[in-house]
């Protein structure tokens, strides 16, 4: 065997594991899913008043003045019982007077707690400093920017009715319209096939990872989160799950977020998120042997870890190597078919790549053309997690906020 066979057997290796990343795991997980159908059937519980435990909804906040009313109010009008829903928001230094707007709600409604540390600790420090005055069977946590269907606290608790429950995860949905940037776009059409992939791997045994806009966890499974966390809603999912609990998924139960502002706030916030991944996969090792954790396993490193680790860096090793592969065919006079095959694959990926870099030109130029959001963010977020992982390797993380602008 050959230099040149060796580099096409490993571009077919790469290919073969970003089209099961991006594509084949969810037809896998889907026939899974259809397939374990045939076998077991399961009703939904039904949300009503014979179970309502009382609820504790987490709320950390910095500098959200600009969406703390609305946050307010939709938190106290969820369709619950009103002395079964306990409200905790937990001001963590603000300096835009969130602090001074909570302190004038908590006069007017014996629901709301604000809680507030020394000093500013971030977003896990924050919650870590929460759950030591949480004494409610339930836990919920969201974002101070998302607001949440009226109907999202019922539709979360109600799962708890099963002791093999241990978290329930909602659904993030991404507002979009005419106007948004590419790269708002682009996160919207993400977040659809993440929520198709989490109704599945939720159908199938458990999701693998929630999203900190809204989730749910048993509060006697939380354990405290080390304070330089940078993606704390998936460390504390999956710690949950690895103790053998389900964590499930419940689209009824949805956050509604503005995209991101700009592509740099985008930017900002993928390289975190990936960063964050790549410090996951370090302290979630455990949750990789697969004899142990089996279908978890299976589910841990198809939908997230070869994700992260390994496929964003597939994808312009196949370009370069494709290339190298062309040009050997061309300088030994392969048969036809041969430079077709290679040249034309190398096209493919040109002109897809050529898509992205249009829509990266006409994203800052304020322009928009469709065709160019889906090639342009795949190709934004794989650069993220590559950027995210020299910022993984620096190891010079802090769980303090960085918050990226979302469009109001």
């Amino acid at each position: 065997m050959n230099l040149t066979s060796i580099i096409e057997i490993l571009v077919a290796i790469c290919i073969l594991l970003v089209f099961y990343t991006y594509l084949g795991y969810g037809i896998v997980v889907w026939g899974m899913v259809v397939f374990k159908r045939f076998f077991v059937k399961h009703a939904a519980p039904v949300a009503g008043p014979a179970f309502a435990p009382e609820v504790t909804m987490v709320v950390p906040a910095f500098n959200e003045m600009a969406y703390i009313a609305d946050k307010v109010s939709n938190c106290l009008n969820q369709d619950y019982p009103a002395d079964k829903l306990h409200l905790m928001f937990v001001d963590d230094g603000s300096t835009d007077g969130t602090g001074e707007y909570l302190d004038q709600i908590v006069a007017s409604s014996s629901r709301i707690t604000v809680v507030r540390g020394g000093k500013r600790m971030g977003k896990i420090g924050a919650i870590n400093n929460a759950m030591g005055k949480v004494h409610t069977p339930i836990t919920i946590f969201s974002d101070a920017n998302a607001n949440l269907n009226l109907s999202a606290v019922s539709n979360m608790v109600r799962h708890y009715q099963d002791k093999k429950v241990g978290a329930v995860a909602g659904e993030k949905r991404i507002l979009t319209s005419e106007a948004d940037s590419a790269a708002g776009s682009g996160e919207g059409i993400y977040w659809k096939y993440e929520s198709f992939l989490k109704k599945m791997d939720s159908e199938l045994h458990s999701i693998v990872g929630a999203d900190g806009a809204l989730f749910s966890i048993r509060t006697e499974l939380y354990e405290t989160v080390a304070t330089n966390t940078l993606l704390d809603d998936f460390i504390i999912s999956l710690q949950i799950a690895g103790k053998g609990f389900r964590v499930i998924y419940e689209p009824d139960a949805y956050a509604l977020e503005s995209p991101s502002f700009s592509v740099g706030d985008e930017k900002k916030r993928k390289v975190r998120i990936a960063a964050g991944g790549f410090q996951a996969i370090s302290r979630l090792s455990y949750l990789l042997n697969i004899l142990k954790y089996g279908i978890l396993s299976f589910q841990y490193i198809s939908h997230r870890v070869l994700r992260w680790a390994v496929t964003p860096f597939c994808l312009p090793l196949i370009w370069l190597l494709n290339g190298i592969i062309f040009l050997s065919h061309s300088n030994v006079h392969s048969p036809t078919q041969t430079l077709v095959f290679w040249g034309g694959l190398l096209l493919a990926q040109t002109v897809f790549y050529a898509f992205a870099y249009m829509g990266y030109l006409l994203e800052n130029r304020k322009m928009r053309w469709k065709i160019a959001f889906v090639p342009y963010y795949f190709v934004f977020m794989n650069w993220c997690v590559i950027l995210g992982f020299i910022r993984y390797l620096k190891q010079n993380e802090s769980g303090i906020w960085e918050k990226a602008r979302r469009a109001v």
